[in-house]
C-alpha cells in the first residue's frame, strides 16, 4: 500500500510538470506567431509615372515655396531585376546578373520620362542645407563694405602670402562701380601691390594672391593695409574705404590659411595737422567702473630721425585733479610716419571721478641713448579741463556706456 501511494504521488508530480512544460511551449509559439508574419507575396512597388498621373494638377504644382517639400528618391530602370545576397557580416553586395550599363551622353531625362522607375522614399532638402555664414548677411548699420582675405607665412623663404578673396556691399559715389584694391605692408608706404579692376559690380570677386618679402624679425612689427578704390569714367580714382590689419598678434604658419574678414573704414580726408594726428577709441563701463582706451594709429608725424631705426610709441596717462594716477605705453613702431598700434588699455575710474579725470595721450620718439622726444600730445576730459573735439569725445563716451567711440585728434605741443 505504501509503494502504491508513493507511486501515485510521483506520477502526479510528473504529470503536473509535463502540463507546465506544454503550456509554456504553447505560450511561446503564440507570442512568436503574433510578432512575425511570413510574407507570402512580394511587395508591390508603385511606378513613378503612375504616381505622378494619380496626382491632380493642383497637387503637382507648388503651393507654398516657403514650406519644405520632400524630393522623391527613385530607383532607375537600369537597376531593376538586380539580385542582392546577404553576407555573413550583414552587408549586401550586388550580383553581376547583368553587365553594367554605361549611361548615354546628352541631356538627362526629366522625372516624368522615368516610366520604369520606382519610388522607394523621399528626401527632405531642409535637412541638407548649409547654415548661412553670418559674415555674408550681418552688416552693421552705415556699413560701406566688407573685405575677405587670408594670410600665411613661409618661414624658409621669408615670404608673406596674401590672398585677396572678395569685397561685398560697396557704397560707390556713382551708380556704377569698378573697384580695385591696393595692398601695402606698412611701415613701407612707398611700395604696394594692386589687384585687377572688376567692372560694374558692387560685390567684386578677386581670388588673387600677392607676395611680400619680409624677414621673420620684422613680420610682427608690420601691418597690412588694404585700400579699396573705384575708377570712374574719367579714369579718376576714388577711395571707398580701407582695412588696417596689424600682424603682431597673429599666428602665421605654412599650413594655416584661415579666411579673415574686416569691415571697411573711411579714411580721414583731412590733411594732417602741423604736428600730426592720432586716432583712438574711448569706452566707459559704469557697472565695472572701468575706462578703456584703444590706441589705433597716428599719421603725419614729424620725426626728428626718419631712418628705419627710429621708433615711435604712445604713452597714455590717467590724471585726476591734474594729479598723476597711472600710465601705460604701447609697443614702439619702427620707421613710420603713420604708425599703427591697435592696443587696448584699461584704467579703474569711479563714475564720480569722471568730472575731474582726464586722459593724456603723448606720442614720443626714441632717440640716441635713453632720451625721448615729444612729437605731440592730446588731452580729453570733462568741461573743467577741455573744449572742442576733445570735450565732445569725452561726453559722447559717457552718453554711450560700454560702446567704443572712435575719433581723430590733432596733436599739439602747447598742452
Amino acid at each position: 500500500q505504501v509503494i502504491a501511494v508513493l507511486g501515485g504521488v510521483i506520477g502526479g508530480i510528473l504529470l503536473f510538470v509535463l502540463i507546465g512544460i506544454t503550456a509554456y511551449l504553447l505560450y511561446k509559439k503564440l507570442c512568436l506567431f503574433s510578432s512575425y508574419e511570413e510574407l507570402i507575396s512580394p511587395i508591390t512597388t508603385t511606378p513613378a509615372k503612375a504616381l505622378l498621373q494619380n496626382q491632380s494638377p493642383s497637387e503637382t504644382q507648388p503651393k507654398d515655396t516657403s514650406r519644405s517639400r520632400s524630393v522623391p528618391f527613385i530607383i532607375p530602370p537600369t537597376l531593376h531585376g538586380r539580385d542582392w545576397i546577404n553576407l555573413m557580416n550583414e552587408e549586401q553586395v550586388q550580383q553581376d546578373s547583368e553587365p553594367y550599363v554605361i549611361p548615354q551622353s546628352g541631356p538627362r531625362s526629366s522625372f516624368h520620362s522615368l516610366a520604369g522607375a520606382y519610388v522607394v522614399g523621399t528626401i527632405n532638402p531642409e535637412l541638407y542645407k548649409f547654415p548661412e555664414d553670418p559674415s555674408e548677411t550681418d552688416f552693421p548699420e552705415g556699413s560701406i563694405g566688407r573685405l575677405w582675405f587670408s594670410i600665411e607665412y613661409e618661414q624658409e623663404s621669408e615670404r608673406l602670402l596674401v590672398s585677396l578673396i572678395k569685397v561685398r556691399k560697396l557704397q560707390p559715389p556713382a551708380d556704377s562701380c569698378s573697384p580695385f584694391v591696393k595692398i601695402y605692408l606698412l611701415p613701407d608706404e612707398r611700395r604696394y601691390l594692386q589687384s585687377k579692376t572688376k567692372r560694374k559690380t558692387l560685390n567684386p570677386q578677386f581670388d588673387e594672391s600677392f607676395v611680400f618679402q619680409v624677414s621673420s624679425k620684422m613680420l610682427f612689427q608690420s601691418t597690412l593695409k588694404f585700400l579699396v578704390y573705384h575708377v570712374d569714367k574719367q579714369k579718376k580714382h576714388h577711395l571707398l574705404g580701407q582695412v588696417i590689419f596689424p600682424l603682431k598678434n597673429e599666428t602665421l604658419t605654412d599650413d594655416s590659411k584661415t579666411v579673415i574678414w574686416r569691415d571697411l573704414e573711411k579714411d580721414s580726408l583731412e590733411a594732417p595737422s602741423e604736428h600730426g594726428d592720432i586716432q583712438f577709441s574711448l569706452s566707459y563701463n559704469d557697472y565695472l567702473g572701468r575706462l578703456t582706451v584703444v590706441v589705433l594709429r597716428a599719421k603725419g608725424l614729424k620725426l626728428q630721425d626718419e631712418s628705419q631705426t627710429a621708433s615711435v610709441y604712445v604713452k597714455v596717462s590717467l590724471m585726476n585733479h591734474n594729479k598723476f594716477v597711472k600710465s601705460k605705453k604701447t609697443a614702439a613702431v619702427l620707421g613710420s610716419l603713420n604708425p599703427v598700434y591697435n592696443e587696448t588699455f584699461s584704467f579703474k575710474a569711479d563714475q564720480t571721478e569722471l568730472d575731474t579725470a582726464t586722459l593724456s595721450l603723448s606720442v614720443l620718439q626714441n632717440i640716441e641713448g635713453d632720451k625721448t622726444r615729444l612729437l605731440g600730445r592730446v588731452v580729453v576730459g570733462p568741461f573743467m579741463y577741455t573744449r572742442g573735439k576733445e570735450l565732445e569725445h569725452w561726453n559722447e563716451m559717457i552718453s554711450k556706456p560700454k560702446e567704443l567711440v572712435k575719433r581723430w585728434h590733432a596733436l599739439c605741443h602747447s598742452i
